[in-house]
């Protein structure tokens, strides 16, 4: 089983344009679509859609819209009840896969949810194959919190070796960066950064990044900081996947995109699936990479199934071995 936690779900509106998006100018939309979103209902909406069992955890009364729709999905949830309704993120997708995101910060969380909702990730841990942290945190809520859950979780993980229950996290800026502080002493087993992400915690330029050799030498500085594993994506380019014993690159196949939304929430649930069914680290990239490209020509706020998945038309090659690893900066 996989457990997602969205701490800031949201409403995932995507506006649909048939021409170039011009500031100031009258638009008619082409198509408006509206869907339970924030990144851990999306990864949840994945894993559900590829056949295996999910529970989604996420702050929200009963009658919450995302609530609602995990419910009519027939998706697994655990929701602690809080006040007020959740965001809308706004997506303005264009003919040409260009996509403007316009996202609200979120309601905020008290002390007390906080605790409900780490009291039910405990519990679900001892099902879980894979506890996944992900997206924004709401306003308020302390910006180290997903390392706390890592100091907090990475315990049971250690006393549950049979089931082998393992940390992933997807997250960015303050959030990310809280969690390699020294001072917590435990680090994911996964982590998913793209290449400005990955930029912030290594302090080297996105742009550089987009580079697959780059990229996985930027993800091995992570790995020596204690992470079992970096799933790096890089967007039009593919992905790396980097872990202590090698580094692998995979190639995006060609795709018309239509729209980015959830492209690497697809991709880290495809290679979330492809770990499930025992796949070697290769395929589990190969697999990420065909779930993210998938998502992308997709239009909308539209997510993968297995239907959608161009599996043979991705390769992955090893790019090198650790002993090429740059030492820690």
């Amino acid at each position: 089983m996989i457990v997602t936690l969205t701490a800031n779900p949201s409403v995932d509106r995507t506006v649909t344009l048939t021409e170039p998006l011009r500031r100031g100018q009258v638009h008619r939309a082409a198509g408006v679509t509206s869907h339970p979103g924030g990144k851990g209902v999306n990864v949840a909406r994945v894993v559900a859609a590829g056949g295996a069992p999910v529970v989604a955890v996420l702050p929200g009364a009963d009658d919450d819209p995302v609530v609602h729709g995990l419910r009519a999905s027939g998706i697994g949830y655990r929701a602690v009840p809080v006040a007020g309704g959740p965001r809308i993120n706004l997506t303005i997708a264009e003919s040409d896969g260009t996509t403007t995101k316009i996202n609200e910060p979120g309601r905020p969380l008290t002390g007390r949810e906080l605790a409900e909702l780490t009291a039910l990730l405990v519990e679900l841990a001892a099902e879980a194959e894979w506890i996944v942290l992900s997206g924004s945190l709401p306003p308020g809520v302390p910006v180290d919190w997903y390392a706390q859950l890592v100091a907090t979780l990475a315990p049971l993980h250690a006393s549950n070796r049979a089931r082998r229950t393992r940390i992933a996290v997807d997250t960015s800026d303050a959030p990310l960066l809280a969690l390699f502080t020294e001072s917590l002493g435990a680090a994911p087993d996964l982590v998913k950064p793209n290449s400005d992400e990955l930029a912030q915690l290594t302090g080297l330029d996105p742009v550089d990044l987009e580079d697959p050799a780059a990229a996985a030498s930027a993800a091995s500085l992570l790995i020596d900081r204690g992470v079992g594993a970096v799933l790096a994506t890089l967007g039009a380019a593919g992905a790396v996947l980097v872990t202590a014993e090698d580094a692998w690159f995979a190639a995006a196949p060609p795709i018309v995109p239509r729209s980015t939304v959830g492209a690497g929430d697809s991709a880290l649930a495809g290679y979330l699936l492809a770990d499930l069914a025992g796949a070697d680290p290769a395929d589990r990239l190969r697999t990420a990479v065909a779930y993210g490209s998938a998502a992308t020509a997709l239009p909308g706020t539209g997510l993968p199934g297995p239907a959608d998945i161009g599996l043979a038309a991705v390769t992955a090659r090893p790019l090198r071995t650790t002993s090429d690893r740059p030492a820690p900066a």
